[in-house]
């Protein structure tokens, strides 16, 4: 499997990816760098993609970096 695939990720952690891709876009962030965040953000909640064939299987999700960000400090 190629890098970049994500082939390996379920629906669920795709559309995630997907709204947390729209939230830093419309902060301002580009598109590029909005998906790369994106998709990091999903990988430190999963531990990579959950479908079979890698390690990372049947470690809970860790919601930690879901309660980080949002606004800018002194903004509200």
């Amino acid at each position: 499997m190629a890098r970049g695939s994500k082939e390996k990720y379920t629906d669920k952690q795709k559309r995630q990816a997907q709204h947390i891709e729209e939230g830093y876009e419309s902060r301002g962030v580009s598109e590029e760098e909005a998906e790369r965040r994106a998709w990091a953000t999903v990988n430190k909640i999963h531990g990579g993609g959950k479908k079979p064939g890698g390690s990372g299987r049947g470690k809970p999700e860790n919601h930690e970096p879901m309660r980080t960000g949002g606004h800018k400090g002194g903004q509200r």
